[in-house]
C-alpha cells in the first residue's frame, strides 16, 4: 500500500492536506516531528553592552530568543551534533546578530544584523523594546541549531494537528432538518431527498456527532476512515511550509532507518 498525499491548500506559512493509506502512528510521527524534531536556530546567549531600556536583560535575552529565525539546514548543525568544534561553538552550529540602536525608536527585530545574510528575523515587524529618548541598546546574539523538545524557541510548528477523514452516510431521511440546526459547522443541507452534506464540505466535519444525536430516527451515520488524516500546520517562518513538512518526513524516516539498523544488528 503506497501512501498518498493530497494538497488542499499551501503558501509560505501554512498547508492543509490529506494524507491517506497510512496508520495513525505514522500520522502522528509527522506531526511530533513538525513540532519537536525539526532543528531551527533561535537565539541562546545575549552580551549586552549597553541597556538603558525600560526592560532587564533577562527579559530582552526572552524576547530575542522567541523570534523565528529563517534557517538554512543545509549550512547548519545542532550545536550539539556539531563534529567541527564539539560544541563549543563554531561557523558550522552558531549565527551572530548585532543590534544597536538609540531613543527615541520602536526596537524591531529587523533592526538585528546578522553575520550571514541568509540568517534573518522570519518576521522584521516583531517588537523588541521602545527606546525614550536618550535610552540605549546594544548587544550581541549568539544563535544555535536545537530542537523543539528541548525548548519552544526552537519550534518550527506551531500549530501541527490532524484529524481522521470524516465519512458522513444518510439512509432513510425524512428530510425533518433537526441534524442540520445542530450541526456547528452548517456543512448538512436538506433536500426534497433528505439530508446531505456537499463533497466540498466534508472536510469541515469535526466528528463531533450531534446530528446523530439529533436525528430521531438513526438516518444519519456519522464515521471516519482509520487511514486516513486531514493535516493542518504552520510554520513559524523558519521554514516554508513544505519545507517544514518535507524536513519532517526525513526525520521520521531516518529514525526508521536507525531502528532497521538497529534490529538487523540483534
Amino acid at each position: 500500500m503506497t501512501m498518498e498525499v493530497d494538497i488542499l491548500e499551501l503558501s509560505d506559512r501554512s498547508a492543509k492536506f490529506v494524507l491517506s493509506k497510512v496508520g495513525m502512528a505514522f500520522a502522528n510521527g509527522i506531526r511530533r516531528a513538525m513540532i519537536a524534531d525539526v532543528p531551527t536556530l533561535a537565539i541562546e546567549y545575549v552580551n549586552l553592552y549597553d541597556n538603558t531600556s525600560v526592560l532587564y536583560d533577562e527579559q530582552l535575552a526572552l524576547r530575542l530568543s522567541l523570534i523565528p529565525l529563517v534557517t538554512d539546514i543545509e549550512t547548519y548543525v545542532p550545536q550539539a551534533e556539531c563534529t567541527v568544534c564539539g560544541g563549543e561553538g563554531c561557523p558550522a552550529c552558531e549565527v551572530s546578530l548585532t543590534l544597536s540602536s538609540e531613543g527615541p525608536a520602536i526596537v524591531h527585530s529587523g533592526d538585528l544584523i546578522s553575520s550571514d545574510p541568509l540568517v534573518q528575523a522570519a518576521d522584521a515587524n516583531i517588537s523588541i523594546v521602545e527606546l525614550k529618548k536618550g535610552q540605549k541598546l546594544v548587544l550581541e546574539a549568539i544563535a544555535h541549531m536545537g530542537y523543539g523538545r528541548d525548548s519552544v524557541k526552537w519550534q518550527a510548528g506551531i500549530a501541527c494537528g490532524y484529524k481522521n477523514m470524516p465519512i458522513i452516510s444518510v439512509e432513510n431521511c425524512d428530510a425533518c432538518g433537526h441534524c442540520a440546526a445542530e450541526c456547528p459547522k452548517s456543512i448538512i443541507r436538506i433536500e426534497e431527498s433528505g439530508a446531505m452534506v456537499p463533497e466540498e464540505d466534508l472536510l469541515k466535519c469535526s466528528l463531533c456527532r450531534l446530528c446523530e444525536k439529533a436525528c430521531d430516527i438513526n438516518a444519519i451515520k456519522v464515521n471516519y476512515d482509520e487511514n486516513a488524516f486531514v493535516f493542518t500546520m504552520e510554520s513559524d517562518g523558519s521554514y516554508t511550509a513544505r519545507d517544514l513538512i518535507l524536513q519532517a518526513s526525513d526525520v521520521v524516516k531516518g529514525k526508521a532507518e536507525g531502528l532497521i539498523s538497529i534490529l538487523d544488528q540483534l
